[in-house]
Parts: C-alpha cells; structure tokens; sequence
C-alpha cells in the first residue's frame, strides 16, 4: 500500500529530490496537490520555527499529515549567515543568482569560507509534532561550478568532496546532503509508524 503525504513547500527541486528519497513506498503531495494556493507562512527566527510554522498551516487547515523543511546555509566568517534567511538573503525575490552574488561579495578576499548546510523537517503525525535535523559540512568557493541543484548548490563544495552539489548528479547528492540526511531520518520513522497517512 502506498502512502500519502504533504510536503509543504511549493518549491519544485526540493519536491523531487525528496520523492527520489522517499521512493515508491510513498507519494508525495505537494500543497497544489491537495487544493492549497496559500502563500505557507514562514516568519519564524530560527529554521525549526519556520519548519514546524509550515507544517502547522497545513496540518490546522487540511487536516492532513504532512511535513515541511527549512534549510539554511551558515557560514562561519559571517557568524552563520545567511541561515534561517538562506532564501531571501538578497530580498524578496528569492532570486537565488543575487543571493550567491550576496555572499560572494561579502566573502571576498576572505580565506576562512566553512560553511555548512543544515535542514530542519518538521513532521505532523496524527496531531504528533516530530523533528529531524541533517547537516553537511564544506567549503564557498570563490565562483559558482554546475548547473545542477538549486540555490547555493554552484559554490558549495562538501567536505572530502572535489566538486559543488550543483556538478553532482541527484542521485550522488542524494547520498550525502543535509536534505537527504535529513529525510531518511523522516522515513526510517514513517516507515515503523504508518500504514495510510492520507
């Protein structure tokens, strides 16, 4: 029996990649699936807020078991910005080409660049809240390599790695990234705590 579930974001690479994770045990639906135009709230100061703020919105309005993350990027030379505002550290637009320009320019002639992703999923289980976090670590490199991924995936090179997420193939990120960490933690559980969740 396949299972369904929300994933409360609208963003269409982190859908995909997290389908891919979750493979065909189940299926995921996104906010459009299930009827929902909302523009999700996210207003929280730090990325479990936002994570568990979202997965509330759907769960109080719809009344369905769902999930929803919130990754930031921190990088140690800027005390851990641009983090819970990873997706609009350059505005509004979420525009993330200006973001990564943003970052850039604040790294510039910097040689200490560590950095790490992290992810927070915030999952509503039959009215149960649960979290799971994954983080991976690496360097900003100076310039953007590969046209894969999404976000700051171009100047983000992982530790022990020799090449960005956005030069890896999903199925190689998939092995390593905060996001995959992350939601493997989720689907170990979904796995020993549910039959049908929609």
């Amino acid at each position: 029996m396949i299972s369904k579930i929300v994933f409360a974001t609208n963003n269409p690479h982190k859908l995909y990649e997290v389908q891919t994770l979750l493979g065909n045990q189940f299926e995921l639906l996104s906010p459009e699936n299930i009827g929902c135009h909302d523009d999700i709230p996210e207003n929280q100061p730090d990325l479990a807020g936002n994570a568990l703020e979202k997965a509330r919105y759907i769960f109080q309005k719809y009344q369905l078991n769902c999930f929803a993350d919130d990754t930031g990027l921190e990088i140690d030379a800027l005390n851990g910005r641009p983090g819970v505002l990873s997706a609009r550290y350059a505005g509004p637009s979420k525009d993330p080409i200006l973001n990564m320009e943003k970052i850039l320019a604040e790294l510039s002639g910097s040689t200490h660049r560590t950095a790490r992703f992290r992810t927070i999923i915030a999952l509503i289980l039959n009215g149960n809240e649960y979290t799971f976090e994954g983080s991976v670590e690496g360097t900003i490199l100076e310039t953007g390599y590969g046209t894969k991924g999404f976000g700051y995936d171009p100047v983000f090179k992982p530790l022990g790695y020799s090449v960005t997420f956005a030069e890896m193939d999903i199925e190689e990120k998939n092995k390593i990234s905060h996001r995959a960490i992350a939601v493997n933690k989720l689907v170990h559980f979904l796995k020993g705590n549910i039959n049908q969740s929609y």
